[in-house]
């Protein structure tokens, strides 16, 4: 029902998150709103079973979009709505820091989560029911072929992502390998040399292709087939970028991508962590798990 009244025309971070909860919610989210029918806030988070790992701030998802600065203050400060005792994160437009900077529940001061993760927005305007543009539906290059990728490279995913480098997240993106869609470009040895993924907002994420084979073009048959496979399910074809990653923001242009008015905001939340840490120490933050048998970054 949510998904019917936010309609096709809503933001699509809001109609992407919605839509996995209603075609098999493969992050295992529900939906919050701050009133029925009409509702001026709504609130995804995860479901308690999927919510176990209270340190894990991947899998604690919450997504925020709200048209009303007061119903969101009213619904993120009730306990019963975000469980502030765990780590997690929140991404949402436009939610603003001062949002969730303040709030107070049961009489205690929450510090504040950490420095905010600001994105720029790029969809691509073309309909599902037209077909590609020239730029998206071009062929890789002899001797390499586009496939889905594969649960065996998440190492190699994780240690390319600013966000890697520990347990969570390369469990977080096994999880994405396997339950969202995704393409990657493969050398004749089958190894990936370009690759995107999508998320539980349907967003592209973490596109990158190894430095040994930029300048080639292999984004845009990668990016093409993730397009076709997302326009053929219905959902938008959009994705954020990180500011100061100025050549993302050019190639994304280049394949017809436009900016969006306005940013999304991602907030990290992790109870007892040393507040004065920036937010790129939460994700290279020592893991609890040593038995996870990967290789470390180096710090």
């Amino acid at each position: 029902h949510c998904k019917h009244r936010l309609g096709c025309q809503s933001p699509p971070r809001v109609y992407g998150t919605v839509m996995h909860v209603n075609r098999g919610n493969p992050a295992g989210q529900e939906v919050l709103v701050d009133s029925w029918p009409e509702f001026k806030m709504v609130l995804t988070r995860p479901r308690r079973e999927v919510a176990r790992d209270p340190s894990d701030y991947f899998t604690n998802l919450y997504t925020a979009f709200y048209r009303d600065e007061g119903a969101c203050r009213a619904l993120l400060e009730n306990s019963c709505a975000v469980d502030w005792g765990q780590a997690f994160q929140i991404q949402g437009e436009p939610l603003q820091p001062r949002s969730v900077q303040h709030l107070t529940y049961g009489g205690w001061n929450r510090s504040p989560p950490h420095r905010p993760i600001v994105n720029p927005l790029c969809a691509h305007p073309t309909p599902s029911c037209l077909s590609l543009p020239p730029a998206l539906s071009c062929r890789p290059d002899k001797g390499l072929r586009l496939a889905p990728v594969s649960p065996a490279h998440a190492m190699l995913l994780r240690d390319t992502w600013n966000f890697g480098g520990n347990s969570w997240s390369l469990r977080y993106l096994c999880h994405l390998i396997r339950h969202f869609p995704n393409a990657c470009l493969l050398a004749p040895e089958g190894t990936p040399i370009s690759w995107s993924l999508t998320d539980p907002l349907a967003a592209l994420t973490h596109g990158y292709t190894l430095p040994e084979h930029r300048g080639q073009h292999h984004t845009r048959p990668v990016v093409g087939m993730l397009a076709a496979q997302l326009h053929a399910r219905g959902f938008p074809v959009y994705t954020r970028v990180l500011p100061h990653n100025e050549p993302s923001l050019h190639t994304l242009q280049r394949l017809g991508f436009r900016i969006l008015p306005g940013v999304f905001y991602q907030l990290m939340v992790r109870p007892g962590f040393i507040q004065s840490q920036p937010a790129s120490a939460l994700d290279s933050a020592k893991d609890p798990a040593p038995n996870s048998g990967e290789r470390r970054h180096a710090q």
